[in-house]
């Protein structure tokens, strides 16, 4: 604000000079020779020279010579007199100035921005204040306006501190609040390039990426996360944002894969579990595939075969192997053996935990002699161990245990 204002001050009185010093300028110059004063000089001059001529016996009638330069300088008076011009006063040129001052300030004041400038300024000065209340958990939270004003003060300071980091963190996860897409990308790239190597920082850039409206950004996110993948498989993470970077692409083969993946890395119980299964079965529906299926083959053990009953039901049922609680049941006359049979979505005891969606089963088929789908003492059963599964695969179980 001070270098400006010098700055608009030396500018005026450049402009002032520019303005006034033609005008003093017009007037004769102090010391300036008329025209009478030319010839009375150069009469005096030629006096001299008869002098000296005739001293020196150069002429003899010197008085003719005098007369003569009489007659001369008298037809070299012009006509009439001519009157001397008056030089203007600087003070007469005052009212010129001020005109040229307060229509100079007042174009500026209208069209270059004082206002906004003033405004900045004020918000500048307000960011320490601001930082203390965004800082401070106790305090009152900011508005969107003061978060805006923040925001202004905050880039202000890192032109000045270009290299804080916790600034750039700060300006970005500001810019998510105010949904302002441009500030969130460049704050989170110019933290990633500080630091390329803090991975929580890696993977909050790559999920602005992923989250563009720009094409180009959601490619460079995407190649981001891959990289990020390579070097660290099992970041839940990292697995979470390219599957859904990947489902966004409509590379649906590819997010299931990732999504399938992750759910062998989350615990039963995870809160998560059910919404990634759900997002597996969206993208097989978007992909067009064909609903899950899996082909099982029921055998006997041969000891037992003689100890069957001749009328019973089997139970088929598929686990993810982590929860004893069935994805998918099918029951069975009892009939001859070996037996083959499939499971689809529509045996899921549960629309939103469908057959398709998981990443791994487990089968049981149990004889139930009763018909009953509670396990009695007596019945027979067998398991099969857990497997992975793509939305297509075989199991076989064999029958070779009795419930106590």
């Amino acid at each position: 604000m001070i270098a400006l204002g010098v700055t608009m001050l030396v500018l005026l009185i450049l402009a002032g000079g520019v303005f006034v010093l033609p005008a003093l300028r017009h007037g004769p110059r102090p010391g300036a020779l008329t025209r009478d004063g030319l010839n009375t000089l150069f009469y005096r001059r030629r006096l001299d020279e008869l002098a000296h001529d005739e001293a020196e016996g150069v002429i003899i009638e010197r008085s003719r010579h005098i007369e003569d330069l009489q007659q001369n300088l008298l037809a070299d008076i012009p006509p009439g007199q001519q009157a001397p011009r008056r030089t203007l006063s600087a003070w007469v040129m005052l009212p010129g100035v001020v005109a040229l001052v307060v229509v100079t300030l007042g174009f500026y004041a209208g069209t270059g921005g004082m206002g906004q400038l003033w405004r900045w300024q004020r918000t500048v000065d307000e960011l320490p204040a601001l930082r203390a209340r965004i800082m401070d958990p106790k305090a009152r939270q900011l508005t969107p306006e003061e978060l805006s004003h923040f925001a202004v003060g905050l880039r202000a300071s890192l032109q000045r501190q270009p290299d804080n980091l916790r600034d750039w963190l700060i300006l970005g996860r500001i810019g998510v609040v105010l949904k302002d897409a441009s500030m969130v990308t460049h704050a989170f790239e110019r933290a990633w390039l500080l630091a390329p190597d803090d991975e929580s920082i890696e993977l909050d850039y790559a999920d602005v990426l992923t989250r563009s409206a720009d094409p180009g950004d959601n490619l460079d996110g995407n190649r981001l996360l891959l990289r990020f993948v390579q070097r660290r498989p099992d970041n839940l993470q990292a697995l979470g944002l390219l599957a859904v970077s990947e489902y966004q692409q409509n590379n649906f083969s590819q997010a299931i894969i990732l999504w399938q993946r992750l759910l062998t890395l989350l615990p039963a119980n995870d809160a998560h579990v059910e919404i990634i299964k759900h997002s597996i079965a969206l993208a097989r529906e978007q992909s067009g595939q064909e609903t899950a299926k899996l082909d099982v083959t029921v055998t006997l053990a041969p000891a037992i075969a003689d100890k069957l009953p001749r009328r019973g039901v089997l139970f088929i049922s598929a686990t993810d192997g982590k929860s004893p609680q069935p994805v998918a049941v099918k029951t069975l006359p009892l009939s001859r053996f070996p037996l083959s049979l499939s499971l689809d979505d529509s045996n899921a005891m549960m629309p939103e935990r469908s057959l398709s969606a998981q990443a791994q089963l487990k089968v049981r088929v149990r004889l139930s002699l009763d018909g009953t789908a509670e396990a009695k003492p007596g019945d027979w059963f067998g398991e099969s161990a857990v497997q992975d599964f793509n939305g297509a695969g075989r199991i076989a179980v064999q029958i070779d245990q009795q419930v106590p």
